[in-house]
Order: structure tokens, then sequence, then C-alpha cells
């Protein structure tokens, strides 16, 4: 059994406590000075090894992400040096005042399996490396006098699919409390009636007493609203707590016409917990929660608060880019935002627990959670031989639910994702698939719970009748389990895997990309549902292989490193995604879907293996847009009026040849011209089986000749706006563009710069690929660098990077409490030099 319980000694300077930053928890940061080396030196547990020569770094950090790439590595996971040894150590002093209470160190993510050490100890280890956990530290120190707390992580037995990172890559945190004290985490609210005229409110409240001895103990919890007034409380009867003893306390509140939390108006209340002794405060925490009601309907999807809410969701895995696996809160942010513009209004934490600042953002921006616990149960989620699987899985469940269960963005549980064994009832698979959802209804009632398959030909096994909704990966598979029961929404936990990377064009369109869609039905699989329904035989669904076949035949046997972004490709395993948009119309029962991916991430480089990273994104690894970014925006945003174009127009060798043009727009019909004159009209055709008529305007015999391409767009006969592109020269100038130019002095805050070729006349050179170099002063440092490119094995920490199809990014960070300019300066040869300013405050 995992010792998650033994003690940790983790305390800071006495200064550190009145300077840090502290949470409405009372979490107080604990990221700074660290060290660091990688390996498994001799004693480095031990309060007199010498770590002088130890890098000196700052949590969250990922100690692999600055490479080097290894060009044979393991393109699945990165080619990345992830697997191996590492060594965190710290020097900490304790005040002798603490030596009553009761001190806890929380850890959002170490990658993996650490071991703590306190004085040459152990102190607690842990296994999984994306669950956030807790210890208490109140035993092992020294009080008064320096300690030495040094942290082991081994990553060499974690397996994974993708670039999992390493080291301690999420933030630390410590609290000091009183000897009575609200359990971490041990706030429970729920809204059993949420109305428009009130809503009724239910807070279970969890106290420890550590003492040796009984304690009389009284709960207040206090509702505060948005604007920070006190609007209702309620008040406990005296409870005695036995020693070294949890108790439960249950509070009732009604609260007038509260304004409820939505999509469009994430409005969030805060819930304060005092914990009273003799009339005196002994704890206090604050507790951020919104009112709302949900519901997955059978046969109409979702409703928030009665309202239906057709889910247009994508999955995000958890590393950032060039930032490597390092939780960056900035750069989470960013990526919400990129993909709230689209038009995406919810997120899988594709397939382990998240940062919990992923979800604090979704709560405050107004988007959705699938919140997933696991991947696999093997040793993906670092489950080995000698593991006891039930009590690693309460362990697990317990601290996953409860740390998120206040969340109102989080509307679905899901324990796991395309688990063969389970799927399949193999090696006691159903029991493990009843106590995981058991586990998670045991701290949470309030949430469907449901698992992602992906083998449709397994439903006999009705492994749905352990879970609340149906959530299947691609391709209809959800169709068997539906006819089974349909009594079940369905949500598509994964849909359409499309491939492509930004700004590449394979002139030559796939043969088979206009052929009519293939629409299922549950007649599909005989061989999936029981002999007492009659229907015809179909052979079953292939599991997912990265080397298999893809929808959309290529247009050449020949090698290659990049994939069309005309996006007429997927794997064989899924389909493009206006597929998707037409059996959504098609079934309203579908709740919507959740797109592979909203960013591309490291690893899994279907279907080109000696990249580094994927396809799958709809935008790139830096965040800039494909133009699959722009189909989805012209569906998922009906009303908002845009009009995007492709491809680019630079074919030289290319003039008079035919080069297919596409027009993604929110209007009905659009009207294309070269060189002012006109290719005629074309437009939307939302009857059509050919699911590509539906959502795409399409002129694929366009005689190339060089100018300008515009497309005019219309909805209801009028224009709504359009595109023009024109056939740029050769490379002029750098432009560099900042997403902020004023961030936060606080060392952690980041100023994303996109970094571009521009011709003479200042049109956009799409096919540059030039060197550029960076130069940086004042009060800011280059965090990485990166262009999109899933061949690249440039460094991401350098202060240089080549142009990929004209785009490249620098990532900047501020330094912190040194607010000032920071001066970016960005030269190439032959191009015009850019220069721009950040202020950090």
């Amino acid at each position: 059994m995992i010792k998650i319980y033994k003690t940790l000694i983790l305390i800071v300077f006495t200064v550190f406590f009145s300077t840090a930053q502290t949470t409405s928890e009372g979490w107080v940061n604990f990221n700074s000075n660290w060290k660091f080396t990688k390996g498994n030196p001799t004693k480095a547990k031990t309060i007199t090894f010498d770590d002088s020569l130890w890098e000196e770094i700052k949590i969250p950090h990922d100690w692999a992400i600055k490479g080097p790439f290894d060009p044979n590595g393991n393109g699945g996971t990165g080619k990345l040096p992830w697997k191996g040894e590492g060594w965190y150590r710290k020097k900490l002093t304790v005040n002798s005042l603490d030596k009553s209470k009761e001190i806890y160190v929380k850890f959002d993510g170490i990658m993996s399996s650490p071991k703590i050490y306190v004085n040459g100890t152990l102190a607690g280890e842990w296994d999984y490396g994306y669950s956030t956990f807790y210890l208490n530290i109140s035993k092992h120190i020294k009080y008064g006098e320096k300690n030495t707390i040094a942290i082991y992580v081994d990553t060499r037995n974690h397996g994974s699919r993708w670039y999992p990172g390493a080291g301690i890559y999420r933030k630390v945190e410590i609290k000091v409390s009183n000897k009575v004290h609200k359990e971490i985490w041990g706030t429970y609210i729920t809204t059993p009636v949420v109305k428009k005229a009130y809503a009724e409110m239910r807070v279970l409240t969890n106290v420890i007493n550590k003492w040796d001895k009984d304690q009389n103990v009284t709960v207040k919890t206090t509702v505060i609203s948005p604007e920070g007034k006190q609007i209702q409380s309620f008040r406990t009867k005296e409870r005695k707590i036995s020693s070294k003893n949890t108790l439960e306390f249950d509070s009732w509140m009604t609260i007038t016409k509260p304004t409820l939390w939505s999509l469009n108006c994430p409005i969030l209340y805060t819930l304060k917990t005092d914990i009273i002794i003799d009339g005196q405060v002994v704890d206090s925490s604050k507790t951020s929660f919104g009112f709302r009601s949900f519901k997955f309907t059978a046969n109409d999807g979702l409703f928030i608060n009665d309202q239906h809410v057709q889910i247009k969701g994508v999955n995000l895995h958890h590393d950032h880019g060039p930032l490597g696996a390092a939780f960056n809160k900035r750069s989470m942010e960013r990526k919400l935002e990129i993909m709230k513009e689209m038009g995406c209004n919810a997120i899988r934490t594709s397939h382990n627990i998240c940062a919990p600042e992923l979800i604090e953002l979704c709560d405050k921006m107004g988007i959705l959670v699938f919140n997933e616990a696991f991947d696999k149960y093997d040793n993906k989620a670092d489950i080995h031989s000698h593991t006891d699987f039930y009590e690693y899985g309460e362990r697990i469940i317990k601290n996953f639910v409860m740390r998120d269960r206040n969340s109102p963005s989080v509307i679905i549980w899901s324990v796991g994702n395309e688990m063969g064994d389970i799927q399949g009832n193999s090696n006691y698979g159903l029991q493990k698939l009843a106590a995981m959802v058991g586990f998670v209804k045991k701290y949470d009632i309030t949430r469907p719970v449901t698992m992602a398959c992906d083998q449709n030909q397994n439903a006999h096994w009705r492994h749905f009748d352990y879970y609340d909704l149906h959530a299947y990966n691609y391709s209809q598979r959800w169709l068997p389990a539906r006819t089974m029961e349909p009594s079940k929404s369905v949500v598509i936990s994964e849909s359409a895997s499309t491939v492509s990377t930004r700004g590449y064009y394979d002139l030559k369109i796939p043969e088979d990309f206009l052929t009519p869609t293939k629409q299922r039905s549950s007649n599909t699989y005989i061989e999936n549902i029981p002999e007492s329904v009659v229907v015809t035989k179909q052979k079953n669904e292939s599991k997912r292989k990265a080397s298999m076949p893809f929808v959309g035949s290529r247009s050449s046997a020949k090698p290659r490193t990049q994939v069309s972004s005309y996006d007429t490709e997927a794997p064989s395993w899924a389909e493009v995604l206006d597929d998707d948009f037409m059996w959504q119309e098609n079934d309203r029962y579908i709740s919507g879907e959740f797109v592979w991916t909203g960013f591309d991430y490291l690893g899994e480089p279907t279907p080109i293996r000696s990249a580094r990273s994927s396809y799958f994104g709809i935008v790139d690894l830096c965040g800039m847009p494909k133009d699959r970014y722009f189909l989805y925006q012209s569906y998922w945003r009906p009303d908002y009026n845009m009009v995007h174009v492709l491809p680019h127009w630079n074919w030289k060798g290319n003039q008079g040849k035919n080069v297919p043009v596409f027009v993604y727009t929110n209007g009905d019909e659009a009207e294309l011209f070269l060189n002012g004159k006109s290719l005629g009209k074309k437009a939307k055709k939302p009857q059509s089986n050919i699911s590509k008529e539906r959502y795409r305007l399409m002129w694929l015999d366009v005689k190339y000749e060089p100018g300008e391409l515009k497309a005019v767009a219309y909805k209801q006969g009028k224009v709504i706006g359009e595109k023009i592109i024109k056939t740029a020269g050769n490379p002029y100038k750098i432009k560099l563009s900042p997403d902020r130019s004023v961030i936060n002095a606080n060392g952690d805050d980041l100023s994303y710069i996109m970094v571009e070729a521009y011709d003479k006349e200042g049109n956009l050179c799409p096919l540059a690929d030039n060197m550029v170099n960076f130069e940086i002063k004042g009060s800011g440092q280059i965090a990485a660098v990166g262009n999109g490119n899933p061949q690249s094995l440039e460094p991401y920490i350098a202060n240089y990077r080549k142009l990929f199809y004209g785009k490249a990014m620098l990532i900047i960070k501020s330094k912190e409490q040194k607010p000032g300019k920071i001066k970016v300066t960005a030269t190439s040869n032959g191009l015009k030099t850019a220069k721009i300013s950040i202020t950090t405050k």
C-alpha cells in the first residue's frame, strides 16, 4: 500500500508566510528556491549532501522539455528525454511557534512515483503522476533549525502514449492549521433546487480534531455575493468531535433570486466557512461555487438552467507545447481564450486528472468540463503488478472528486478512456468499473459518471448499466449501446481526429473526399447486439491503431512529412469533422461532441511517425489556428459573421493549373473572384448526403494565376463580409505581434509574440522559412520558442527559430518582482528588423 498518510515535514521560513500569496483556502505558494539534478546521486536524501552545484529552479518544472530531441527516439512520446530519475532539494527553517499546529503540503502533480524525504528520513510517497495529493507534515521537523527536504522522482516505469513530462511539473503549496480545522477539500456544496426565484443549498463540512482530547465545535457558513456582500449565514449547533477524529456538519440555506451560473454569464458566489471553539474562530476558509441546474435527457441532450445547450467541445492534453508539461496559468488561459473565440464551450481533460487551475478558469470563463481521471488502468496510471487496485482507486478518486466537486463547470466525471479490458470484461473488468464508479458516487452524487468507449463490438457486455451516459469515440460507435439502452443520452467523447499541418496544402484533393457520407444505424452492428435484435450483418469497426490507412486516400505513396490543410484526411478509425456535424443534426439525442483535439500536443504523431508532435489539433502546437479552426467557427458561431479562404495564393510554377479554393463562412453562400473576375457563386447544401457540401463552399477547378483572390459571403442575400488574399512578394521585414503588451511582474506571466514575415506591400509571406534571432533586454526573458512544425527538432529553449510557413512564436516571461520594460528585437538576414516593448507591472 502507498504510504500516503505518513507525515512529511515541509515548512517555510517565517518570513515566507508574511510575503507569499495566500489562497482563499489558506494555501501558500511554495514554488521558489528549489535545487534540481537529473540522475540518482548517492545520499542525495541526506542533510549533509552537497547540492551547491545543482541547478536552481522554480516549480512548476519539467526537466525534459529543454531536450535535446533524439532524432531516433520515440515520436509517440515526443522524442524527448522524459524517462529517468531526478532529485529536488530545499533548505527550510520552521518557526518554533508552529510546533503545536498542523502543517500540510499539497502537490498538484509530480511525474512520477515520488519519494519525499525530510532530514534524511522517508516521510511519504505517491504513485499517480497526474493526481493532486497532500500530506500532513508535522512530525519530522526540527523546529527553530534548518531542515532539508529532498524529493526523488522516477519516471522509468511510467507508461504513456504521449509526452508526459518529468518532475514536479505543477505547483506546490503549504498551509498551517490549528489542531481543529476543516478537512482539505472538506466543503461539499450542493444545490438540490435551483430556480430563478430561489435556490436551496446544502453544505456538508468535514471537521478534523487533531487534539488528544475531545472538542466542542460549531460551524458557521456564510454565502457571499459576487459583489462581496454577505447575503445569508447558517450556524450549526455545537457538537463534540472525539479526539483524533473527523465529524461532518450539515448546513441548509435558501437563497432568494440567485444569479445563475451559465455559459454566457458565469457568475460565482463564495462560501465562507468558520470553525468555532468557545466563541473563537480557529479555522476559516472560502470556497467558490455557482448556482446552476443541469440534466442530460435521453432524447434531447443537455439542458442547463432549463435551456438546451449543444456541447461544442474539444479534448485538451496537459502539455503546453513549447513550454512542456510545466503548468502555466496564463498559457492555459490563452488556450481557453483561443478555443472560446472559435465557439468552443466545453473541455474534456483527456485523459488524466488536470491541474486545478484549468477547472478554476472554466468556472470563471463559462466553459463546461468533462472531467476525466485515467487513460488506462495500467502503467499509464502508474498501476503495476504490486498495486492494490481498489485501495489505489479510492485514494485517487477521492482526491480527484473532492477537489473539483464544487465547481459549476464540471458536468461529467469520467473514470477512464478506451479501456479494452473493462469494455470486454477481461480480468474482472466490470468489477473494476463498478468500483471506480462507486468511488465517484461516494464523494459526489450530483453529476453523471461515464467512461469513454471505443469498442462497439463489446456493447453486449452492457457495461453502460454501470454508469450514466453513453460516451463513445468516433464513427457512431455508440449505436449498439444506444439501441440496447435508449434511456441514456449520448456524448461523442472524441470526434473527427481530422489531421493537418498549418500552412501546408496538397493540391490533389483525394478522389473519395466527396463520396456520400456513410450513414450508419444500429443495424450496422449485428455482432454487437444480442440475438433478440434482428438486424443485418456487417463487419465490426476496427480498433484504433496508428498504422491504419486513412479516410481520404493520399495523392501519392511517396513518404511525406506534413498533412494537407484542406482537411481531407482522418485515420480509418475516425472521420473528417463535417461528418460529426451531420450526425448531430440528424440525431438530436446526441448531447454534443469533444473534438480530437483542440491543440496539437507533444507525442502521438499520427499519421507520420517521424514527427515528434501530433497533427490532430485545430490549432498548432503554438496556438496558431489551422484552416480547420475557421470551419468550426463558421458552424459553432452561426451568428458571428466571418469569411475564411484557403489556400494561400503563392503557387509559383502552377500558372494555369488547378488550385482548389475552399471558403468557410457562417453565411449560406459566397462568390469567388480572381483578379476581379467572378468565378461564380457557391451555396451550401444543407440536405446533401455528402457532409462536406453542407458546411464548405468549394471551387475545385480554379486555374491559378498570381494576383488577388477575393471571397464575398452572403447570408439570406445580404453581404456579411469578404476576405482578400494576395500573392506575396519576397520577404522584406519581420513583424512582431504580442497577444498582450502589459503583463504581471510575478515571474510566471507570459506574452505570446507572433513572429511573421511580410513583403514590401504588407502581405504575409506564407512560404517564408527564414531563421529569426531574438534579443531580450530588461525585465523579462525567453520562456520558449516554437513554430508549429511537427517535424522540427530545434530546441524549445533557445533565442532563435525558423519560420514555418511564414510564422513562428516567441514566448516571453516576466522576471519576478522586477517591473519595467521588456525590449524585444527580432533580426533575420536580409530582412528589416522588428522591435517591440512589453511592460511588466
